[in-house]
């Protein structure tokens, strides 16, 4: 609900109106608090597939608080980029930007039991796929013909399938940990469990900071409990604040720079997704906000900040950022439409990345209790893409689309071995999953006719033959019942 109290509706829907100081300031940390556990997740993700995340024991283990540090660090620059702007680069809108993870499909091939020598590699990718992501901006408008509802809703729904996996893992006690017999035991599902239902009380049952904090604040639960019940020790907490630094720069390059053509091109592939996904939260934002459209001028300047920003991140250790979805919904539900309000939230994301004690403390969180939290954010990832699928027009033709894009898709990302005799490349790209199934959706929507006969899907629908008209379809008959 609208709080006029910080203005009148104009200014509240105005981008450059700027509340007291004492409430633009909470309002700010609340956006951080929105989407903090999502920022810092794919880095900790990326470094378990590594090989030197969480409960490996790996000499590289320390490493996994410098990923954790650029995460917020470039969140923040990224969203400076987009409130304050510089030049044609960036919205002049209340964008967060955060670590998306829509590519971390792309990226766990790229790694896979690697260590740190394939970070190199991957940041290549981030710089090349962030400068090609802000190319895009110059024709951003011309592409969205290519992404409708039936491929961006496929998409959004391969990345919660092909992160599912990792919530469950990590519950269970973390993949260094498969095959012992803590993996899997009540113990360590208590905590995950603990997390999971303080999450949903406080959805469900509060409402605002606490209601929009609650994945955030569940761990926090979780981390208490992890304390009670001995899965960690206060030593580690003190051993890791006291042996992180007060303050650090970033550096550049330092996992090296790596030309590596399955990289380049996953980057540049997803980049087209990231960029229609941007598009669709300047729009959420202006419309639920102000009330009007988004102008080319703001959505060409948001997808600019989306790629210079993810190359910025790339050259410094980050990964690549996209706007934020919930923080739109955020915008929404306060009625705050000022961009400065969200220039506090990016100082803080600054701030916190340039104090690795803040790292230190995230990096001791027992996976046990992230994979709480990761289970409920990536089941919502893969609602939100059930939800955009709700808006597809279940005809054969979509049904046929949707059937052989997620068949392959899946499997491929399910059964790896599968193209095991493939180059390098090629491998690492096509079991990622994410890449063909979208390839697929696209170039199939593209070329199909827009009607197939019944008798050419009949006999491979099983009598499953979709009757769905989508929300669209749904409006126009309603219409013609008017």
């Amino acid at each position: 609900m609208t709080d006029h109290s910080l203005g009148t509706p104009e200014q509240l829907r105005d981008p450059n109106y700027t509340p007291a100081l004492h409430k633009a300031v909470p309002l700010g940390i609340q956006h951080v608090l929105a989407m903090f556990v999502s920022n810092v997740t794919p880095a900790i993700i990326v470094a378990g597939a590594a090989g030197f995340g969480f409960g490996s024991n790996s000499p590289d283990f320390p490493e996994l608080l410098y990923l954790i540090q650029m995460s917020m660090l470039f969140a923040g620059v990224a969203t400076l980029l987009q409130t304050i702007t510089l030049g044609p680069v960036g919205a002049a809108l209340p964008i967060v930007q955060g670590t998306s993870f829509a590519f971390i499909p792309i990226m766990i091939p790229l790694v896979a039991g690697k260590g740190v020598d394939g970070l190199a590699a991957l940041f290549g990718g981030v710089i090349i796929g962030g400068l090609f992501h802000a190319f895009l901006g110059l024709f951003i408008g011309k592409i969205r013909f290519a992404l409708p509802p039936l491929v961006t809703g496929l998409v959004v729904t391969m990345i919660g399938l092909a992160l599912v996996k990792v919530g469950i893992q990590y519950a269970a006690g973390g993949v260094p940990a498969i095959g012992t017999p803590e993996y899997g035991s009540l113990l360590n599902w208590s905590a995950a469990l603990v997390v999971i239902v303080v999450t949903l009380g406080l959805k469900f049952f509060t409402k605002g900071m606490l209601s929009v904090s609650a994945v955030l604040l569940g761990i926090i639960v979780g981390y208490f409990y992890s304390l009670g019940v001995g899965i960690l020790e206060w030593s580690a907490v003190t051993g890791s604040w006291q042996n992180s630094a007060a303050f650090a720069l970033p550096q550049p390059f330092k996992y090296g720079f790596e030309f590596s053509a399955a990289a380049i091109i996953g980057f540049c592939l997803m980049a087209f997704i990231s960029a229609i996904e941007t598009v669709g939260d300047v729009s959420g934002i202006t419309k639920g906000g102000a009330g009007r459209e988004a102008t080319n001028d703001e959505i060409t300047g948001a997808t600019y900040a989306d790629g210079f920003g993810t190359a910025l991140a790339g050259i410094f250790g980050g990964f690549p950022n996209t706007s934020f979805s919930q923080n739109v919904g955020l915008i929404a539900m306060t009625g705050v439409m000022s961009r400065h309000v969200v220039t506090f939230g990016a100082i803080f994301l600054i701030i916190c990345g340039l104090i690795p004690k803040v790292g230190g403390v995230i990096r001791t969180v027992p996976i046990e209790v992230l994979g709480g939290g990761v289970i409920v954010m990536f089941g919502m990832v893969v609602a939100a893409g059930i939800s955009m699928l709700s808006d597809v027009i279940w005809n054969r033709r979509n049904m046929v689309i949707f059937a052989i894009s997620l068949s392959i898709g899946l499997g491929l990302q399910l059964e790896p071995a599968a193209v095991a005799g493939l180059p390098d490349t090629a491998r690492i790209l096509m079991t990622s999953g994410l890449l063909p199934a979208a390839f697929l959706a696209i170039v199939l929507n593209l070329i199909l006719p827009e009607e197939l006969a019944s008798e050419a899907t009949e006999d491979v629908s099983g009598g499953l033959s979709g009757h769905g008209t989508g929300l669209k379809g749904k409006a126009e008959a309603s219409a013609a019942n008017v």
